[in-house]
């Protein structure tokens, strides 16, 4: 549990090798030193969308976040649809990811300070590499 008013910073990212194929999720958790406090990543399944792995990615995260009692986040994915989802700059039309928005955003109301931001691919390694990883947990 972590109670006081630093600022941390969750990188979230997802994957699909086929579009829809099989896909992986990831994130990870920076305090305000970036130190790497906390990551994941999962196998999200064999038919799955880029974009619905992108918010399986950011949901992980999240709810780490929820956990941790983190109440002033930076939240930074390479997927620009997502990250204008989230800010409400975009309506949400699949009905395959019109759910896990509602669930993001449900989960962004736990925090205090938020702040939501595009990032390019390159600044988002971390969380890219996790999102393959998800890839290597499918249990055959």
């Amino acid at each position: 549990m972590i109670i006081n008013t630093t600022t941390f910073k969750m990188n979230f990212d997802g994957c699909s090798k086929g579009n829809p194929g099989k896909s992986g999720a990831g994130a990870v958790i920076y305090d305000n030193l970036n130190n790497e406090i906390w990551y994941n990543s999962v196998y999200v399944g064999d038919n799955t969308t880029n974009n619905v792995a992108e918010y399986l990615g950011c949901i992980l995260g999240l709810e780490e976040c929820v956990k941790l009692e983190i109440k002033n986040l930076i939240i930074e994915g390479d997927s620009q649809l997502i990250i204008k989802q989230l800010l409400g700059e975009y309506t949400v039309k699949s009905e395959s990811m019109i759910p896990l928005h509602e669930k993001a955003t449900t989960l962004l109301k736990f925090f205090d300070n938020l702040e939501i931001k595009h990032v390019y691919r390159k600044f988002n390694k971390r969380a890219d590499e996790l999102s393959n990883l998800g890839l290597l947990k499918k249990v055959i």
